[in-house]
């Protein structure tokens, strides 16, 4: 169950990674505006916590057999039978949460530094 886990947080962090390094993107080119660079950051981040969020409830009715991970696994590592898929549907679960979690505070982060830089730009 390990591996699985270790497997599973490869293939979804290589995707989360890109869409990160995506956002990353867009808030640089919105640089002249710190606030609107920011609020750009948050609103994306958040965007993609609840893609990650979606994506926890579509594995429930998904064939672990037609996913990434399970291809990236060894054939020795797969899980077998009805209570091998309900392990491994969990697993991508608790995989997907955990990084929509982290989605999650980076854009409320995002949306503290947006707010706190619109304050200073007001008080100024």
């Amino acid at each position: 169950m390990e591996k699985l886990r270790k497997v599973a947080t490869i293939c979804i962090g290589r995707a989360v990674m890109f869409g990160a390094f995506a956002i990353g993107l867009i808030m640089i080119s919105l640089s002249f505006d710190l606030v609107r660079a920011f609020s750009a950051g948050a609103i994306l981040t958040l965007v993609m916590a609840q893609i990650l969020i979606i994506k926890a409830y579509a594995t429930v009715r998904q064939n672990p057999r037609k996913t990434e991970t399970w291809s990236h696994l060894a054939p020795d590592a797969r899980p077998v039978g009805r209570s091998g898929a309900r392990v491994f549907r969990s697993v991508l679960i608790d995989v997907y949460v955990r990084f929509a979690t982290h989605s999650l505070t980076a854009g409320c982060c995002f949306f503290a530094t947006s707010s706190a830089l619109r304050l200073m730009r007001a008080l100024a």
